[in-house]
C-alpha cells in the first residue's frame, strides 16, 4: 500500500486547494434603464436581450 513519506505541509495543501474558490459573478449595467443584469443573459426586469424583446417584461408588485 502506498504512504505518503512524509506530512504535506498546510502550505502544500493550501497551494492545491487555492484554485476551489468560487468565482464572483460579474454584473453589467444596463444603459437605457441602469439596472444590472448578468452579461450575456436576459435581463429578467425588462425581457430585453441584446437589443430584443424576448420575454415579458416583470410588473412591479
Amino acid at each position: 500500500m502506498a504512504v505518503p513519506k512524509s506530512k504535506i505541509t498546510a502550505q502544500k495543501r493550501g497551494h492545491r486547494r487555492s484554485g476551489h474558490t468560487k468565482e464572483t459573478r460579474t454584473y453589467v449595467e444596463d444603459k437605457k434603464t441602469g439596472e444590472l443584469h448578468r452579461p450575456h443573459h436576459v435581463d429578467l426586469k425588462t425581457g430585453m436581450y441584446r437589443g430584443r424583446q424576448v420575454l415579458e417584461p416583470k410588473d412591479d408588485i
